[in-house]
């Protein structure tokens, strides 16, 4: 079985398809949970990660701790933050880590803050492109080699409620568009069930 200590820094970029300073910050908070919870990568749902951003982060947390969507022990909470909670469900430890409000991305290199509003715009040139991913490689290597300390705020906290593993739940008709939707996400509208989007169209 591979452990999280075996997933490197280059398996992230590999899945995630590039090195940016979001997938160092979610690499280096996942290795901490994984640390502290002496775990190995989760086969099934032993560890649980809540997230508070869909940043690129997530990819790295993905990798490293093997919570995923689709195992149901990844969860997303829209909250725009760079805060990950991690559940160990073996021994119900968990663990809160956020990012120091002092370590700002846009002070660390003003030139490639703007140049990633002109690269997210689509409006960069080729040269400014490449001066961007230069930029972010080199804002990434900061991150990597950031004291701990320096990087997160790492707090034990009691989760009152874990979240329960994910369930299975079967597949309905909606009435209206005639697709399949998972039982728990119907709605009841003019006395037929369908699904969240037709139940608002």
């Amino acid at each position: 079985m591979e452990t999280a200590k075996q997933t490197s820094f280059p398996d992230v970029t590999k899945f995630h398809g590039h090195v940016c300073p979001g997938t160092v910050i979610g690499y280096r908070a996942a290795k901490i949970a994984t640390r502290e919870f002496s775990s190995e990568k989760s086969v099934d749902e032993e560890l649980v990660a809540i997230v508070e951003n869909d940043s690129c982060s997530v990819d790295a947390i993905q990798v490293v701790t093997g919570c995923t969507f689709g195992k149901g022990n990844l969860i997303f909470k829209d909250h725009g933050k760079h805060v990950y909670t991690f559940i160990n469900r073996k021994t119900g430890e968990a663990l809160r880590i956020s990012l120091k409000s002092s370590v700002d991305l846009e002070h660390m290199d003003p030139a490639w803050s703007q140049l990633r509003t002109k690269v997210t715009a689509g409006s960069a040139t080729p040269e400014e492109e490449q001066d961007f991913r230069k930029r972010a490689d080199r804002i990434a290597e900061k991150l990597m080699n950031m004291p701990e300390e320096d990087l997160f705020n790492v707090t034990h906290v009691e989760i009152a409620d874990v979240p329960r593993k994910a369930r299975i739940f079967r597949s309905v008709t909606c009435h209206k568009c005639g697709e399949l939707v998972s039982e728990h996400r119907v709605r009841l509208k003019n006395g037929e069930t369908v699904c969240i989007p037709c139940s608002v169209g």
